[in-house]
């Protein structure tokens, strides 16, 4: 199973980072691939459980499901419900970490998910490079 994976170094206290990053419809806020999310009913952005429907800057739909929520820890794990991607089990967490030396944050942001094995090499780039480290740049400049 493939595991795409980014990571990088985000200006500010970790607590003031993942104000931003916890927002489960939060998303247009900070990553620039994203235009818009929306919350569907039933619960909120906070809720394990809450469905987002983001559009994507080319047009594309995806909804996406919190299946975890961890304040302490500072991450949260979601999976892909539908969209373009030719993905099955599809299962993401982002994680925030202190950077004690500089009293930044490390961020990461991860997938594993199963395809077809002539998609695989495609989607570990999409993912890794188009969505994870384009995302953790936008924090990054937010």
């Amino acid at each position: 199973m493939p595991r795409p994976y980014a990571s990088g170094i985000v200006p500010g206290d970790v607590d003031e980072v993942w104000r931003r990053v916890r927002d489960f419809n939060g998303l247009p806020a900070w990553h620039p691939g994203i235009d818009s999310s929306e919350i569907e009913p039933g619960h909120s952005a906070t809720e394990v459980g809450a469905v987002r429907k983001l559009t994507l800057a080319d047009g594309a739909v995806v909804r996406e499901q919190l299946l975890a929520l961890d304040d302490p820890g500072h991450s949260y794990t979601y999976n892909i419900l539908d969209g373009p991607f030719p993905v099955r089990s599809y299962i993401s967490t982002i994680r925030l970490a202190p950077v004690t030396a500089t009293g930044d944050t490390f961020v990461e942001w991860w997938t594993e998910y199963d395809a077809d094995a002539a998609d695989e090499a495609t989607l570990d780039k999409t993912f890794s490079q188009g969505v994870f480290a384009t995302g953790i740049a936008g924090l990054a400049g937010a």
